[in-house]
């Protein structure tokens, strides 16, 4: 079976088109503002396009028919680079946050009405490059990823709208600072999520949502099955929760007709499309009797 990514891949390239103009904008603004806020936004919004691009890479990357050695495909490029971007917004935000508290040490004059147009026009992006990734199939870990991040960025963009008027009312510059340093905590949230979820993959963990003792429970408290024992539960990718396991049945029973059966429970109770079951007719009994013998 194929792993594949059903994301549109026409409404991530809207989304990256979006991000790096909001980036490059931000850093020329933030420059001449002298802003931390914009300066960590324009990173955060860097992250957001290598999310984008690394989707855009897992769904072309993903297509492919397995073959070789590559027995389930490439499915799981998606989650090696999910952990390389929430490694990137980790590692960027313990940068920022340095940064941040230098400049909270020693606040520098910003220009907030700079701040407060330049951060207007970020949200607004933000907002529209939100809009193009919800519109891509989110199944896959990174689009997800890459949609979560356009939402953070768009309050980080809000952030920096609240950190100029507040400097053009009378407020201290250090008002900046403080709000860039809310807006790395935002990265660190968003990174350790991702690093999360695309560990659990990696580990084989069972599926968010699926309970490997229920589904054991569900098979073996199906008619004719005596025992089930060897399972596991797993995603190949996002979205590809996957069962292995070995039932035995009652001497005499329909093996073929059993396993059907439980693959069509596993498949409607827990939406497991992808099951190898091992039936076997339990003989234990017939040979303790001829040990007795």
């Amino acid at each position: 079976m194929t792993v594949q990514s059903v994301a549109e891949p026409r409404w991530l390239w809207i989304a990256l088109g979006l991000n790096v103009a909001i980036a490059v904008a931000e850093v020329i603004a933030g420059i001449l503002a002298g802003s931390t806020a914009l300066l960590s936004d324009a990173a955060h919004v860097l992250t957001d396009a290598l999310a984008i691009g690394i989707a855009l890479a897992a769904i072309t990357v993903a297509r492919r028919p397995p073959k070789g050695n590559y027995t389930y495909g490439l499915g799981r490029v998606e989650i090696l680079g999910a952990q390389a971007n929430g490694a990137t917004l980790l590692v960027l935000a313990g940068m920022l946050a340095v940064g941040a508290v230098i400049r909270l040490l020693d606040p520098p004059q910003v220009d907030g009405t700079l701040v407060v147009v330049t951060g207007f026009f970020g949200l607004l992006a933000n907002v529209l490059a939100a809009w193009a990734l919800a519109k891509a199939n989110r199944e896959s870990l990174a689009v997800e990823g890459a949609y979560q991040h356009a939402l953070m960025d768009a309050i980080s963009s809000v952030a920096a709208i609240i950190a100029g008027g507040l400097i053009l009312a009378g407020a201290s510059d250090a008002v900046d600072p403080l709000l860039a340093l809310f807006v790395t905590a935002l990265m660190v949230r968003s990174g350790w999520q991702i690093l999360a979820s695309s560990s659990r993959v990696l580990l084989e963990a069972a599926p968010s949502g699926i309970s490997p003792e229920e589904v054991g429970a569900a098979l073996a408290a199906a008619p004719g099955v005596v025992e089930v024992h060897d399972l596991h539960v797993w995603e190949l990718t996002q979205g590809f929760p996957a069962v292995t396991a070995h039932v035995l049945v009652s001497a005499g029973a329909d093996c073929h007709g059993i396993r059907f059966r439980l693959q069509g429970l596993l498949k409607e109770q827990f939406g497991v499309g992808h099951c190898t079951l091992q039936v076997d007719h339990d003989h234990r009994n017939e040979l303790v009797q001829l040990d007795g013998e």
